[in-house]
């Protein structure tokens, strides 16, 4: 991870966010992207320079623990959660520790959106041959 960018002029932010969000989510967040240019393509550059370019850049966290964070948020959000637990996957958690995060969710964002973003990994876990997913902590 690159030192924070906040100084930077909005095309470096934008082409180092293009780079985070390539290494982070592959061909995933640039699909998301891509699907914002008809209707609103000022979003699009904003999810690439500002939330990749300048946040998830920034120095403190490691990608994979972003990612960890990202999807206790995104309980209700199943599109974004798909392309999340798919970075959570390239970014080094384990279907255990992306399971167990989302059941510590649901005391803080409630159980439907918990099961919700639940049966979203169980989906990305089938895709990529992980399910079925170990049982109880052993930590």
């Amino acid at each position: 991870m690159a030192e924070h960018a906040a100084w930077k002029t909005p095309e470096e932010r934008h082409a180092r966010g293009l780079d985070v969000l390539k290494s982070v989510d592959g061909t995933g967040g640039e699909k998301v992207v891509a699907s914002l240019a008809d209707v609103s393509p000022e979003l699009g550059r904003q999810v690439v320079g500002w939330a990749f370019g300048e946040i998830y850049d920034r120095p403190g966290l490691v990608p994979r623990d972003r990612q960890l964070v990202t999807l206790t948020a995104l309980g209700g959000c199943e599109p974004q959660l798909d392309v999340h637990i798919n970075a959570a996957l390239n970014t080094g958690l384990g279907p255990e520790e992306i399971t167990e995060a989302l059941l510590h969710a649901a005391v803080y964002c409630g159980m439907p959106k918990a099961l919700n973003a639940t049966f979203v990994a169980k989906k990305v876990f089938g895709e990529r041959g992980l399910l079925p997913v170990g049982g109880e902590p052993t930590g």
